[in-house]
């Protein structure tokens, strides 16, 4: 399996646990020139917009995978999730960044949800 479509599995995995837990999927891969957001929800519990940034791993030898988001990529995300307020002419959102971590083996895999981390 290449490592895009290993990583969209995990994107769909990551979905999943975000609607079981109530979350309505707005988008997708939102690109712009300084970078991409993996998902973009509503969590209608706190009545916030999360960007959630999704990381899938075979193995963990390296590190867990949310290990492997740092303060650049953050950044990147927080003038990526503007962009996308601005596109869509939202002003004053409350919103979040979250991450989705995924350790996947052939047999099973596990998801930690990790809210607010900005």
């Amino acid at each position: 399996m290449s490592k895009q479509s290993f990583g969209k599995k995990g994107e769909v995995k990551a979905i999943n646990h975000l609607e079981s837990k109530g979350y309505q999927i707005l988008e997708r891969n939102f690109h712009k020139r300084s970078g991409e957001i993996d998902i973009i929800c509503f969590d209608p519990k706190f009545k916030e917009y999360v960007f959630v940034e999704v990381k899938t791993r075979r193995n963990i030898n390296l590190g867990y995978p949310e290990e492997f988001v740092d303060q650049k990529k953050i950044n990147k995300i927080i003038t990526t999730a503007e962009l996308w307020f601005e596109k869509k002419n939202i002003d004053e959102p409350e919103w979040r960044i979250d991450i989705v971590s995924i350790e996947w083996s052939e047999k099973e895999f596990k998801i930690r949800h990790l809210e607010n981390i900005s």
